[in-house]
């Protein structure tokens, strides 16, 4: 802590600007890098200093114009270094939402290079020899993959879901059962998308129980939609009910209502060898269902998008709406999401790192982390065991459903550990629990592993 009578001592040693522009070495910076640039940081580290004074805070290093100008570079070099960076997922989140989510497969990256340093035949019809429909590149991959009669794609699946229900509902009534009224990440909630769709909510049910007869004595002339919501990120359990997708597509071919289903995570393979129960988006066109949105960086594997597929008049009136061209993807997604779609097509499942990391078995993930811990114990700097536990999928989605996996949980100190392993480079995400840092190769690349041991005893 300083003391008062130190406070003034301490101001007047701190350099004046023009001593620090003249100073070697921000001299150098100034052949790096703009004059307003290096002004300005100049003045950010000067501003710090006497906020610091003030509020008597003391320093581990001398008020000298050496150290000064060196924190000046540094915040100066600061401005070079980019935001966002690449880091290792070792938590067993395998869609992490704050880490990016999806992975992209290697054969999405080397399409990129090209593409971004060059022209593409994005709306170009190479056979014809004039324009074409960005739409193209993707439609028939969704076609072939979830027998529907058309499919296309917008910026995100919160996206998807406004753009359905304002061409298909604005100014009319949507019948949703009130147990699917859901709120997912960052607050986006169906009843006020809803409303500034400029449909009209209609609630039919309780929260755990709806019927089918519920959607039928709501029906009206002002009807437009019957909405079906896939609750992706939360479980009702005990007493319990819903109508099935079928029952619900029936109603809707007798009273000739449309009927939407948002299935939120987008799954388009079965999981259910690998314990992850997902509707998918197939079995709900084949129920019935007019038109289906999903997310296209969940569990599919691809870049964010959302994709809408459905019935072709339906997937025809959205792409008409005036809405679509200002939610519409740019080359970089389709050509991420094309990938994406053709390797599901193909069944590449281990080429989808998604895919690949739900696959893996505990067998496989234990030999890795039996390896791990033995390499921290042998350091003799930490110490290492291997546990059973659980791997969750993320991405609010499979709320309740996990993957049995290995953890490697070491101690002492895991806070400490928790936070040099994200200053670490790259940066190390591991968690936190009963004051051990679990790490979970899950979600680690095998050609990782040994970062990730270097990071451990950095």
């Amino acid at each position: 802590m300083v003391l008062p009578e130190e406070k003034k001592e301490l101001f007047q040693k701190i350099p004046s600007v023009d001593r620090l522009l003249n100073s070697p070495a921000v001299g150098e910076l100034l052949l790096q890098y703009p004059r307003r640039v290096v002004l300005k940081a100049v003045h950010q580290v000067l501003e710090g200093i006497r906020n610091a004074i003030k509020s008597g805070q003391g320093f581990d290093e001398p008020l000298s114009l050496e150290t000064v100008s060196h924190r000046v570079s540094e915040r100066a070099a600061s401005l070079d270094r980019p935001s966002l960076k690449p880091v290792i997922n070792a938590t067993g989140i395998v869609v992490h939402t704050n880490l990016g989510r999806s992975i992209l497969a290697e054969r999405v990256l080397k399409k990129f290079k090209p593409l971004a340093g060059g022209y593409s035949n994005l709306e170009y019809d190479l056979q014809k020899g004039e324009r074409g429909s960005r739409y193209v590149h993707v439609e028939e991959l969704l076609k072939d993959i979830t027998g529907a009669e058309a499919g296309t794609v917008v910026n995100n699946n919160a996206a998807a879901v406004f753009l359905a229900l304002h061409e298909l509902a604005a100014g009319g009534e949507v019948i949703v059962s009130r147990g699917e009224l859901i709120e997912i990440g960052d607050g986006f909630r169906i009843p006020e998308i809803m409303a500034r769709s400029g449909a009209r909510l209609v609630e039919v049910g309780t929260t755990n129980r709806t019927r089918i007869e519920d959607y039928r004595h709501a029906i009206s002339p002002d009807t437009r939609l019957l909405l079906r919501v896939h609750p992706s990120n939360f479980v009702i359990q005990g007493f319990t009910g819903r109508p099935s997708i079928e029952e619900l597509c029936l109603l809707g071919r007798e009273r000739g209502i449309p009927v939407y289903e948002d299935l939120g995570s987008g799954c388009l393979v079965d999981l259910t060898p690998y314990g992850v129960n997902e509707p998918l988006a197939q079995a709900s066109l084949r129920a019935g269902a007019s038109l289906v949105s999903f997310s296209g960086d969940k569990l599919l594997g691809g870049p964010q998008a959302g994709i809408l597929a459905g019935r072709h008049e339906i997937v025809q009136r959205l792409r008409r709406n005036p809405m679509f061209r200002a939610l519409r993807v740019d080359k970089m997604v389709y050509a991420a999401l094309e990938t994406a779609l053709r390797l599901t097509l193909l069944e590449k499942w281990d080429d989808l790192p998604v895919l690949r990391m739900i696959r893996l078995s505990p067998d496989e993930i234990a030999e890795r982390a039996r390896w791990l811990a033995g390499e921290i114990n042998a350091s003799g700097k930490l110490h290492a065991d291997v546990l059973r536990g659980e791997s969750l999928l993320g991405g609010g989605s499979t709320p309740g459903q996990a993957l049995p996996t290995c953890l490697v949980a070491v101690t002492p100190d895991a806070a400490q550990l928790e936070r040099k392993l994200r200053a670490h480079q790259p940066p190390v995400i591991a968690r936190i629990d009963d004051e051990r840092l679990l790490v979970d190769l899950r979600t680690v690349a095998p050609e990782d592993d040994a970062t990730v041991l270097a990071a451990l005893l950095a």
